[in-house]
């Protein structure tokens, strides 16, 4: 299970970073706000959110998913133990607790 978590988990990564990559940062205008049209954009007055926009919410959430369930599964871990019906071999000594 844990596995396939952490499958998820770096693909998830990997595509929010191309996701965010792809996008046209908030700060493109500056040039044109400082004597154009453009400057509503910069301060706010940005239309509909588009697909990107969209996609990178969507695979956020999911990346937070997956990180909130690895930290709880990493941290509530079984204590059995594949070692604990073995003895120590024959030709070694155990040391007696002092």
């Amino acid at each position: 299970m844990t596995g396939i978590l952490v499958t998820i988990h770096v693909a998830v990564c990997i595509f929010l970073i191309l996701v965010v990559l792809l996008q046209t940062g908030k700060g493109a205008e500056m040039g044109v706000s400082m004597g154009g049209a453009g400057s509503q954009a910069l301060f706010g007055a940005a239309g509909p959110a588009n697909i990107l926009t969209k996609i990178t919410t969507a695979v956020a959430i999911i990346f937070m998913i997956t990180s909130l369930t690895l930290a709880y599964m990493s941290g509530h871990q079984s204590q059995s133990s594949i070692m604990k019906d073995t003895s120590a071999p024959a030709g070694q000594q155990v040391p007696a607790a002092e």
